[in-house]
């Protein structure tokens, strides 16, 4: 008897079969760029000045907040609760006045918040805000 060769024999596998393999990263692909448009990053909408020749030069009061925590306006110490007087009496003297809030990098955030409430409730909206480290100063 002579040997035949069976029929699964000339169908035998020469690899992996890597098609469904690519078919399921190219729909992946697909899927990470549609997401991928459509993700909108969180962030603070900032508006700077364009030049600062064009700024005019109004009057500003600044605030220093140091790295304790403390408040000064003009090398004096105040608490937190009398900025908004400050601030409106600064106010009834320049009605476009602005307010410079300088903060140490390490000041507590919640001073820095407290101030920002207190000047806006005393109605001015234009805030600068300024982050450094601040020297120490002797008393």
């Amino acid at each position: 008897m002579r040997h035949r060769p069976h029929a699964h024999a000339a169908t035998e596998s020469h690899g992996i079969d890597l098609a469904p393999m690519l078919d399921f990263v190219v729909n992946l692909l697909i899927f990470f760029i549609i997401t991928a448009v459509f993700v909108k990053q969180a962030g603070l909408e900032v508006n700077r000045p364009s030049r600062t020749a064009d700024m005019p030069n109004k009057p500003s009061k600044t605030f220093v907040i140091n790295e304790a925590g403390d408040i000064s306006i003009d090398a004096k110490t105040i608490d937190f609760r009398a900025v908004r007087a400050h601030v409106e009496q600064f106010k009834a003297v320049d009605s476009q006045s602005a307010i410079v809030v300088v903060a140490d990098r390490h000041a507590p955030m919640g001073v820095v918040v407290s101030v920002t409430d207190q000047i806006r409730l005393a109605g001015v909206s234009d805030i600068t805000f300024t982050t450094t480290t601040l020297t120490k100063q002797p008393h």
